[in-house]
């Protein structure tokens, strides 16, 4: 079997056992701040395993798109370690329990996978007499099969816990360490764990308690490309037809030697990291320098260098994606819809990261030069050259063995477990939780959004997530209405603001949010009296914010397709916001957007107001909207039932946003500036309705004071500046050549301060140079001079001072170095530096002492010469 075919059957066979086969979830998670990408099957079921929703179904089996990079630097020295792997899962919210999870996944592997029953093993928790029952009564394996383990325990803490069963494959004892006592369990390869089955059936409380749940969940987890190798009798995952497709192309790129170990792991590297790299792209994730673009950069800079190691110089990533869709695309379909955009960022980053590559290079050589007879690298400092341009701890070790020096591991190994520490600490500070009860109880068929209410019902109050009858002043709650007109926070829109009153009390609303299950909620804070479940309310929607954000949506909309038609349809959505105040629109592009580019498309939107084009609002089937020639956003995920956004002939959008009825109303459109936010992602900022009014005006009162400032009427203002500017360059130009000829007439001076040390010329001597640019050119010239030898300069500007070193190369030969020489130098200043054995350069904070710097510079010279 194929892995495409396994994966099939998985999801068939638990749709035949009633489970609704759910499409995987992106890889962003959706509306959990405490992870950062879905790393298990389980990790987008969470509100439904904690009963915080109603899932569509009690049964649901998936295959998920997962990350994760805790163990990054296993991956390509190990047989099963992956940075992206798919999870087949099935899952029970409260409906069936272990006797069915324990049944069904012995059918699924000896019926439908024909695995050799003689070869599976389970381990399960001591305790745990119910799943023993099972495995040895009903499936009938022997004593000998069934392993009892204290860590078959699944639980995180506080909440929803239980035992777990883990099934294992025996891979023959050619696989394993040969020992008599090798069995489930050992370290070897020879056992491999292929399905997990966790059975939670307890809640643990903050006192330790394990208290029996009244509804038992299943969740199970089996990764597909483990699976695969079994089936397919692979030695490990990267050989299944999952991933070996891929290597062979970079063989073929390459024309490296998959026998050869170091080359095999290269491969390896290389092949899952583009294969996480497409998928995280095509889920809407962009290169960026924290977060999720971190780790997609980290990802993606990684395989480069491995593509290094095998000798490929040129782009090679981007090529490798063809293969990928292959092999994925039929399950995943928005790869194939964005193949051309993945390749563009992947061919952009990589060339960003070749220019990188070579700056650390640099600065691992300023390292070696900075440890000198230590011969030892400091730890915080590879930490930074592993952090900062992406190297493997293993690439710097390598280059410094080849250089006859060692790097301080210990230091490393501290500094990576401090960013670690504040990583995880800044997870613990966001709130994970849902915000609001469980909302299961509810009849959500009774409950509308309707932006005419004025009145309504509260049907639940919460405080800290837990329902509350009653809520007192001061008191910050969610509540949710029978009857809501607050729009909810969405689509990068902001959410409402208002107020509720009831008999008894008032409450002002400081936001709208939506539950995944569009379930809208409102924060809200009491302001006087008490408010109370079952209260009947008058609803106030602050209806000028509304209109605000209703103007810069809409406009958002009218935005992306003028950019569609100036710069091309490779651009696409990554990124909005949408205030009262202004709207913010991230997309993809490659290079700046030029000055002409942005006027008109700004031209193009303010048509499409003056037009006063009406906004059409509608809900339909998603294949409807898509025949319809909608835009969905980059990376979003949208259920069967879509609202799309249209202005005829120009914008068409799915969007669950405020929008107004027509076009007019935004009244204007300004653009108020337009940058890079990362690798080919762009961002506009923009104004309507009165801010842009406002923008205007103040536009107008500049150019008015710039007319009274150069005495000119509007229409000559740029003329003048053009000439202001023209002369203003050319007096830049003669000062400079007055500030080098000032130098250069101290040149005399300085040359006759040269002296002869172990038999080497050496000039040491402040100077009148205004700029590290200018001392640069002084000892540039100063060297032509002399020929041979070293020139240690310094140049004081008010409380700074600034020196440059230059030793001959043929006396670098003598064991003279300038990065050594001008350290002695500007520590003494204050300051520190290094650099090349023939050039270098350094600051100090005390320019009082100029002398004895130089003069600690001709000493270490003495020194160097022995």
């Amino acid at each position: 079997m194929t892995g495409n075919e396994i994966r099939t059957a998985y999801l068939e066979f638990f749709k035949s056992k009633e489970h609704l086969i759910l499409h995987s979830f992106p890889l962003i998670p959706e509306n959990d701040p405490s992870l950062l990408l879905i790393g298990a099957g389980m990790a987008p079921l969470k509100p439904y395993f904690t009963g915080k929703l109603v899932p569509p179904s009690y049964r649901v089996t998936t295959s998920q798109k997962c990350i994760r990079t805790d163990d990054i630097d296993n991956v390509g020295r190990t047989a099963r370690h992956h940075t992206f792997f798919e999870m087949l899962g099935n899952f029970s919210f409260g409906n069936y329990f272990k006797k069915e999870a324990i049944s069904w996944a012995w059918e699924f592997l000896t019926k439908v996978l024909e695995l050799d029953q003689s070869k599976l093993s389970v381990t399960i928790y001591p305790d745990d007499d119910e799943a023993y029952d099972y495995w040895h009564n009903m499936i009938g394996l022997p004593d000998d099969h069934i392993f009892k383990m204290d860590d078959n325990f699944w639980e995180i803490g506080e909440g929803p816990c239980g035992p777990d069963s883990e099934i294992f494959y025996d891979l023959g004892p050619e696989r394993g360490c040969g020992k008599p006592t090798c069995t489930v369990g050992c370290d070897c390869d020879r056992y491999l764990e292929i399905w997990n089955l966790v059975f939670t059936q307890f809640n643990r409380t903050k006192d330790g308690e394990y208290v029996p749940l009244e509804k038992k969940n299943i969740d199970t987890g089996m990764g597909l490309e483990r699976i695969a190798s079994v089936v397919q009798e692979k030695e490990s995952n990267f050989e299944t037809d999952l991933i070996y497709p891929i290597i062979e192309k970079v063989i073929a790129i390459s024309g490296g030697d998959y026998s050869k170990p170091d080359q095999k792991m290269a491969m390896k590297v290389i092949a899952d990291h583009i294969r996480a790299v497409t998928v995280m792209i095509g889920d809407g994730i962009l290169p960026s320098n924290e977060g999720r673009g971190y780790v997609l950069r980290r990802i993606l800079r990684r395989a480069v260098r491995y593509g290094r190691v095998l000798g490929i110089n040129d782009l090679f990533l981007s090529s490798l994606v063809d293969t990928v869709i292959t092999i994925l695309g039929a399950e995943y379909p928005e790869l194939k819809q964005y193949e051309s955009l993945i390749k563009r960022i992947i061919d952009t980053e990589e060339k960003q990261f070749s220019a990188t590559l070579a700056q650390g290079l640099e600065m691992l050589q300023d390292l070696m030069n900075a440890a000198g007879d230590k011969k030892v690298l400091d730890g915080q400092s590879v930490f930074k050259l592993y952090d900062t341009f992406g190297f493997p701890v293993e690439l710097t070790q390598e280059i410094a063995e080849e250089n006859g020096f060692e790097i301080d591991l210990d230091g490393f190994k501290e500094a990576m477990k401090e960013q670690q520490d504040r990583a995880r600490a800044a997870r613990t500070k966001v709130d994970a939780k849902v915000v609001v009860p469980d909302t299961t109880k509810l009849d959500q068929s009774k409950l509308v959004n309707d932006p005419a209410a004025e009145q309504a019902q509260i049907v639940m109050i919460g405080k800290d997530g837990v329902e509350v009858e009653t809520a007192g002043d001061g008191e910050e709650v969610t509540l949710i209405l029978d009857a809501n007109p607050f729009h909810a926070e969405g689509g990068g829109q902001l959410g409402d603001t208002g107020s509720i009153r009831a008999a008894g009390g008032s409450a002002a609303v400081s936001d709208a949010k939506a539950l995944p299950n569009g379930l809208v909620y409102l924060i809200a804070t009491v302001k006087e009296g008490a408010i109370h479940s079952g209260d009947t309310v008058q609803l106030s929607v602050d209806k000028a914010r509304n209109l605000a954000l209703a103007r810069n949506h809409t406009a958002t909309h009218l935005l992306q397709a003028a950019l569609r038609t100036v710069l091309g349809n490779h651009v696409n959505q990554a990124g909005s916001l949408v205030t009262p105040d202004h709207l913010r629109f991230d997309f993809t592009h490659f290079s700046p957007v030029t000055a002409a580019e942005l006027e008109k498309v700004e031209q193009l939107v303010n048509d499409e107001i003056l037009k006063n084009d009406v906004v059409t609002i509608e809900e339909m089937p998603i294949d409807a909207a898509k025949e319809k020639g909608a835009m969905a956003l980059f990376g979003e995920k949208y259920g069967d039932i879509v609202r799309v956004v249209s202005v005829d002939g120009f914008s068409c959008e799915l969007c669950g946003g405020s929008h107004v009825k027509s076009t007019a109303i935004i009244g204007s459109f300004r653009i108020l500036s337009e940058s890079g936010t990362g690798t080919g992602v762009r961002r506009i900022e923009a104004v309507t309705g009165a801010a842009a009014l406002q923008k205007a005006k103040e536009d107008q009162a500049v150019l008015r004071q710039l007319a009274t400032d150069l005495k000119a009427k509007n229409s000559e203002i740029t003329t003048k500046v053009a000439n202001l500017m023209s002369q203003l360059k050319e007096a830049e130009k003669e000062l400079q050549q007055l500030k080098k000829e000032a130098a250069l007439s101290d040149l005399d001076t300085i040359l006759a301060s040269q002296e002869t040390i172990g038999g080497v010329s050496v000039v040491a001597a402040e100077t009148q140079a205004d700029s590290m640019d200018s001392l640069r050119d002084l000892a540039d010239t100063i060297m032509d001079k002399l020929g041979n030898g070293v020139v240690l300069l310094s140049a004081a500007h008010e409380d700074k001072i600034n020196f440059v070193c230059k030793v001959a190369k043929a006396d670098t030969k003598k064991g003279l170095h300038a990065g050594k020489i001008i350290k002695a130098a500007a520590q003494v200043a204050g300051g520190n530096g290094g650099g090349r054995p023939d050039m270098a350069q350094a600051g100090g904070k005390e320019p009082a002492k100029a002398g004895e710097a130089l003069q600690a510079g001709k000493q270490l010279v003495q020194e160097l010469l022995g």
